[in-house]
């Protein structure tokens, strides 16, 4: 289990956008400008909405895992979960940039 300090600090990260929090994903998503950015999920995790062109990058960084719903099936080339180690000092605002530089059209 997460500590419960995930959503906090992701809370702090993302200073004053404008944000609403949502349960789902296994933990508490976070929507910036109502577009998903992250995740603080329950298994420590963090779940990221990410540039799929930039996904084989993003991957070979430390602590980067493919994203899954359940038991082996990927969520897609648009998401990226990273392990909470990869999530101390500077590492959940470097994770949570990648996410922000990415939006998707409206």
């Amino acid at each position: 289990m997460a500590g419960p300090d995930l959503p906090e600090r992701v809370r702090a990260a993302l200073g004053d956008r404008r944000t609403r929090e949502v349960k789902m994903f296994g933990g508490i998503s976070f929507m910036v400008d109502e577009r998903m950015v992250a995740a603080a999920r329950g298994d420590g995790d963090l779940l990221l909405r990410i540039d799929p062109a930039r996904r084989e990058d993003l991957l070979a960084r430390p602590g980067a895992h493919e994203a899954l719903m359940g038991e082996g099936r990927s969520m897609g080339p648009g998401w990226l979960a990273v392990d909470e180690a990869a999530l101390t000092g500077a590492g959940l605002a470097e994770w949570l940039g990648h996410a922000l530089d990415f939006r998707e059209p409206g």
